[in-house]
């Protein structure tokens, strides 16, 4: 197996919402995501079909490819993926080149971008990226690797069945342009959209900054100079 940036993004989503069977051969990968399915299907298991199931009470069906490949099977393992992994996956052997790639399948198939406006400062946007693991380990080698790669600052919380990874504003605009890095890297689509509006926003407000500084330094440069006051004493009339 080869790395590429589709593979990268793939054992993101494999290591997400995928399932390595305890038969040595089998990976499945669910979601509720069609797009998400194809992508697997297109770079991995080109031959498969993609079916549906139900979860939970059987109401909601969601897409669900299975791929038979024992050296894939294996190539997964020797990264440090095994069957029933939610609890116990810890750190991942993923070269730096790709693990851009990487994060992004892993915060498509198990994480959030939300953006929203301040309640408290309407002009204000509010922005956190997020990825959820019921692996705290997991987590701990994520946040370790985006902290030595682009020296982010995240934190982490917990939240019901599982522990989550935040990242606020700042770190959340330089997170996603790391991830975003090219217009045609594989993503899901709604979730490049929210990016990109963020980014395009974030893009103007700089602009604008910029633009009002420019303006001011202009205009102090360009105004009159007031006269000097002479510290000279004033001559005095002679009797």
């Amino acid at each position: 197996m080869y790395w590429s940036s589709a593979v990268a993004y793939c054992v993101g989503l494999i290591t997400t919402d995928g399932c390595l069977s305890g038969d040595g051969r089998h990976i499945e990968f669910t979601s509720k995501d069609l797009e998400l399915v194809e992508t697997v299907k297109r770079c991995l298991g080109p031959q498969n079909r993609i079916g549906t199931k139900g979860r939970g009470d059987g109401r909601r069906r969601y897409f669900r490819i299975q791929i038979g490949n024992v050296e894939l099977y294996r190539w997964l393992c020797s990264l440090g993926l095994t069957p029933r992994k939610s609890l116990t996956l810890g750190s991942l052997d993923i070269p730096d080149t790709f693990f851009a790639d990487f994060f992004r399948g892993c915060l498509d198939g198990d994480g959030n971008i939300m953006a929203y406006q301040d309640s408290v400062f309407p002009n204000s946007l509010r922005l956190y990226v997020r990825l959820y693991s019921a692996s705290r380990p997991h987590l701990d080698w994520q946040q370790a690797t985006l902290t030595r790669l682009w020296s982010l600052k995240g934190y982490q919380t917990t939240v019901p069945r599982a522990f989550r990874l935040n990242y606020a504003k700042r770190e959340s605009l330089n997170l996603l342009r790391r991830l975003y890095y090219a217009s045609d890297v594989v993503c899901l689509l709604r979730k490049r959209r929210i990016a990109e509006s963020v980014l395009t926003r974030e893009a103007e407000v700089v602009k604008l900054a910029n633009t009002r500084v420019s303006e001011a330094r202009a205009e102090r440069l360009g105004g009159s100079t007031p006269p000097l006051r002479s510290t000279s004493p004033s001559p005095r009339r002679l009797p």
